[in-house]
């Protein structure tokens, strides 16, 4: 399949679009501001408390006069330039895709030659957020502004959050249940004598915070690698293990040679000290990973390459970064007794980050900042994905859908539909679901590896349960459709195993409040397992809610990822700063209740996996699943991220 990287099949087209744009962007733009500058947000309302001289209230008494006589000025040349643009749209194509094509030898191609099939298995880390970047007067509703800064900020943190180099560090004590601020990544289990990696009884996996100073992928391709660096996939796949015993005497950590051959993982936690927000962060803050000291919270502190038991140096001794233990706070069990996974709250994005998808991302300008910023570390990505206009749904799009792909994995075949069945304002955007196909691996004897994964954002509208079940039931045939036209097996000439199915995104439904039963009994959970559901309206224990209560988002206590984290570690700091259903919680707050919330907030963003259509001889199991932090002020939403082992059925007998 050919992949479109251009929005228009030809030049002549591209240029009268970038012409009519060019007509309606000071419309656009000045409606936009002027509208921004009446809808403050709870961090601008502290400011003017604060300061009665504020200057953006000024600002707005003497310039909106300006942006009016400006608006109706511009007004005859936009509407000239959406006639020419509402026509042209017709031709668009229906997502724009971009490849970082000097990714060096550790790109996507040489990603998914590495993988044969073979084995102990391999792991694919994805992650869903909403990242709510409307135009700024529309992001406002939702108590986040400065939409184009935030984009960068984002990118960034979600790339340092997926590129930093891996730790794992042990607790050797059978009576400490606690976690550190740190990334669910980092946990592997100590390996055997015969290489094989085993659960240690008895002892509780604990990640740290983690300080780095090493170049992004980007860097080293424009600068190359200096002596002695590791080489860019090295760095992220291999590991540094050190051990801490229980022992109280004081022994500095131990640090363990990495495992040969095993797959590595990362750790990392602390978040940033505080900023302003949707600002970026300084030296110094740990949210950025640029930070030139450990977490202010560090108690113990070990080095890479530290004398380990085999008196040889590590493969990572020359990865300049540190180690440290968060101190314990109100925190969470990693593992539930019945639980055969790890699951955490963590202040950063996994490392090793193969797939992300993404809602919300609706300004066109943000989505290229976004772009830019996460082309330092996935090679491939989808956006401005969408119909705008007449063209393919019921009803006129002024929005495309929001949704955003990218990947480190070449992909192969995609596929875009809207749904046609919005209403109200959720009919302005062409809300849908966005398929893909991704090659991961190739096997011994040429048949190509492949997994599928499917984005999508419903209906928003909380009464409208009707809509969203059958958006769930398109999805589910549209999906069966593009697996069918883009596989090129049969049951005779098997030329593609299918390792993986993927289906997440913001369903803007929960499994806990009762006016969403109808969607809590949909066939999708039969076929696809939710790993942090039990049941229908029944949650597991240590699953928490993803959407953020909006008023909350500037508190001194979340607005950084390490508060964040802490606080959701608390059923307290949950009930507080957490969306509960409306039926517990009138009026969308929980600020000064005084009666018990039960529950732990509503979550509305999926991750999901299924296993018909595997290959038949493998299996995919979860491996660690985690609720992130890092975007803390950026976004009313919490992202989550899974990690799935795909294993040979065999390897297991």
């Amino acid at each position: 399949m050919v992949l479109y990287t251009t929005p228009f099949p030809n030049s002549c087209l591209s240029a009268l679009h970038a012409v009519s744009w060019a007509l309606i962007f000071p419309c656009y733009w000045l409606a936009d501001r002027l509208l921004a500058s009446f809808i403050p947000t709870t961090y601008e309302k502290r400011q003017r408390a604060d300061d009665p001289c504020y200057l953006q209230l000024l600002c707005t008494v003497l310039f909106t006069p300006v942006y009016l006589a400006l608006l109706v000025t511009s007004l005859p040349f936009a509407l000239l330039g959406f006639l020419l643009w509402s026509t042209l749209q017709s031709a668009r194509r229906p997502y724009v895709y971009s490849r970082l094509e000097d990714k060096g030898p550790a790109g996507g191609a040489a990603l998914h030659s590495e993988w044969k099939g073979t084995g102990p298995g391999k792991s694919f880390c994805f992650a869903t957020a909403n990242l709510c970047l409307l135009p700024d007067s529309l992001a406002r509703l939702n108590n986040v502004f400065n939409t184009q800064a935030r984009a960068k900020e984002i990118g960034q943190r979600i790339r340092n959050g997926a590129s930093r180099p891996q730790i794992k560090i042990y607790i050797d004590s059978p009576t400490n249940t606690s976690i550190s601020a740190a990334s669910f990544s980092s946990l592997v289990s100590p390996q055997g004598s015969d290489g094989v990696a085993r659960a240690v009884p008895g002892s509780i996996k604990r990640t740290a915070s983690v300080e780095y100073g090493g170049r992004h992928p980007s860097d080293e391709a424009a600068n190359g690698l200096a002596s002695g660096d590791p080489a860019e996939g090295g760095s992220l796949e291999d590991a540094c293990i050190v051990r801490i015993s229980g022992d109280e005497g004081g022994r500095p950590p131990e640090a363990v040679d990495p495992p040969s051959g095993g797959q590595a993982r990362n750790g990392a936690g602390g978040g940033p000290r505080g900023q302003t927000p949707n600002q970026s962060q300084r030296d110094g803050d740990s949210g950025s990973l640029g930070s030139p000291s450990a977490s202010r919270e560090s108690l113990v502190k070990a080095r890479a390459g530290a004398d380990g038991g085999s008196g040889e140096p590590g493969a990572n001794s020359k990865l300049p970064y540190k180690s440290s233990v968060a101190k314990k706070a109100a925190v969470r069990r990693r593992r539930h007794p019945d639980e055969a996974f790890d699951h955490e709250v963590s202040a950063f994005f996994p490392a090793n980050l193969d797939f992300l998808c993404l809602q919300e991302v609706f300004d066109k300008r943000a989505a290229a900042k976004l772009k830019d910023q996460l082309h330092g570390y996935f090679e491939y990505i989808l956006y401005d994905v969408g119909v705008y206009g007449c063209h393919g749904c019921c009803s006129f799009k002024c929005l495309n859908s929001g949704l955003f792909f990218a990947s480190r994995y070449p992909i192969m075949d995609v596929a875009y539909h809207c749904y046609p069945n919005g209403r109200s304002s959720d009919s302005l955007a062409s809300k849908g679901a966005l398929y893909l196909k991704v090659q991961v691996g190739n096997t011994p004897h040429d048949q190509r590896i492949v997994g599928y994964i499917s984005c999508t954002h419903l209906h928003a509208l909380p009464e409208d349960s009707d809509i969203r079940c059958e958006q769930l039931n398109m999805l589910q045939d549209w999906l069966a459709d593009f697996r069918k036209s883009t596989s090129s097996s049969s049951t005779a000439n098997p030329e593609e195993l299918v390792a993986f199915d993927v289906v997440c995104g913001d369903f803007n439904f929960d499994n806990c409040s009762s006016d969403d039963k109808l969607e809590q009994q949909h066939s999708l959970f039969t076929r696809y397992k939710d790993p942090c559901r039990l049941g229908p309206g029944e949650e597991k224990p240590w699953a928490i809610g993803t959407l953020l209560d909006k008023d909350g988002l500037y508190d001194e206590e979340v607005c950084t990822p390490d508060n964040l984290q802490k606080v959701l570690e608390s059923e307290e700091g949950r009930r507080e700063y957490l969306a509960f259903p409306s039926s517990k919680s009138p009026g969308g707050g929980q600020k000064g209740r005084k009666e018990l919330l039960k529950g732990n907030g509503r979550r509305i963003d999926y991750m999901l996996h299924g296993e018909e259509g595997l290959c038949p001889d493998w299996k995919a199991e979860v491996e660690e699943f985690s609720f992130i932090t890092q975007l803390s002020g950026l976004t009313d939403h919490l992202p989550v991220a899974m990690r799935l082992m795909v294993s040979a059925g065999e390897e297991e007998a």
